[in-house]
């Protein structure tokens, strides 16, 4: 008798799979085509040197304004955001002590000027008699120094009831110039200190943004040197400026240097105080300088950075190493390492392996020739 035996499934599955793998080896792989990557020639440094800040808008000329004198804060006539004119009174304070000061130096000038009258009067009549030879010449010389004397205290009685008269008009705080209240420090009913800030005013006489320039690049700015402001308000709308004003030492905590960019006259009617801007600024660079886009860099030997340079005749991936200058929103400039025109691995580069056969394209999927005229009539 016969018995067929049959073999386990797990033992089957595996021959079968053994096949396969057999038969994959053997055949050819498919689709062993050259890499498609996007590249593109060293651009314009001028791309690549335009810094980004954050910026706030600001006054040109912001002033604290502060009564001369101390006292009770007793009228708040403005409030922050109001427009004020010259002149304008914008507080006050009690004027009762400064008042009775004047009064006080007032009563002493006329007492003084009565003995001027007196002094003058005992004078004249002196001289009379020291022309008949009635008096002795002593005597007139003490009647000249009496007069003298009291000549000099009705003037010094005098200063004192202006400076007196003065201190009752610095009870109230005048706008010294065009501008809106920016913010306020004090409120009705508060005892303030002669110098203690009770508003700050914002002057009319032009408006700027507030900016901070890093330590790192400071060299790379200079006062004159032209710049934009886009206001965050209004994206896309650039509004020409000039860097005016950079300060002589960095913010000890912050390490940076306070800068203002100043805007033409016609557009400061366009931006409001407070307002959140970016400014742009355009390095000074060496005009010979390259630029790649960020995306190309990869890392290089030694910690550096480097790029992957298409070679024209045989389109293989060459690295390159590269030592780089400014950083830019977009790109970076090259200092050396690239000729302008080398055609550059733009995207992907991390994918990408040393001499390795690629298909250079374009941004709209087009291949780029490489060599020759085909090359420069791609351009």
């Amino acid at each position: 008798m016969h018995v067929r035996r049959t073999l386990p499934g797990w033992i089957l599955a595996a021959a079968a799979a053994a096949v396969l793998l057999s038969a994959c080896g053997e055949a050819p792989i498919s689709g062993s085509g050259s890499r498609p990557v996007l590249v593109a020639r060293a651009g314009d440094a001028a791309e690549a040197v335009e810094s980004a800040f954050p910026g706030e808008v600001r006054a040109r000329a912001e002033s604290p304004l502060a009564f001369r004198i101390g006292g009770n804060l007793v009228r708040r006539h403005v409030d922050a955001g109001d427009a004020v004119r010259q002149g304008q009174v914008l507080a006050e304070l009690d004027p009762g002590d400064q008042q009775l000061q004047a009064s006080a130096a007032q009563a002493q000038l006329a007492a003084a000027e009565a003995e001027l009258g007196r002094a003058r009067a005992d004078r004249a009549r002196y001289a009379t008699l020291a022309r008949d030879r009635l008096v002795s010449a002593s005597t007139m010389d003490a009647q000249e120094a009496a007069w003298k004397a009291a000549d000099e205290q009705a003037r010094a009685a005098r200063a004192q009831f202006e400076v007196a008269r003065n201190q009752a008009g610095y009870s109230q705080l005048r706008a010294p110039r065009d501008g809106v209240i920016a913010s306020r420090q004090a409120e009705a009913g508060q005892v303030v200190a002669a110098g203690q800030a009770v508003f700050t005013l914002a002057g009319d006489d032009g408006r700027e943004v507030s900016i901070a320039l890093p330590e790192s690049h400071i060299r790379d700015f200079a006062i004159g040197q032209a710049a934009e402001v886009e206001l965050w308000s209004a994206p896309g709308r650039r509004l020409p400026g000039t860097l005016r004003e950079i300060a002589a030492a960095a913010d000890p905590q912050t390490r940076t240097y306070a800068a203002r960019v100043a805007l033409r006259a016609g557009d400061a009617d366009q931006v409001e105080l407070g307002q959140s801007a970016r400014v742009y600024i355009r390095d000074a660079v060496d005009a010979a300088a390259l630029s790649v886009p960020l995306a190309a860099l990869q890392p290089g030997p030694g910690g550096g950075h480097a790029v992957w340079v298409v070679e024209p005749g045989t389109s293989t991936l060459r690295s390159v190493p590269v030592r780089l200058g400014a950083f830019g929103e977009r790109h970076v400039t090259v200092v050396s390492g690239l000729a302008p025109d080398d055609w550059v691995v733009v995207a992907g580069g991390h994918l990408l392996r040393e001499g390795e056969a690629v298909a250079p394209v374009d941004r709209d999927n087009r291949p780029v020739p490489l060599d020759g005229a085909a090359a420069e009539q791609a351009q």
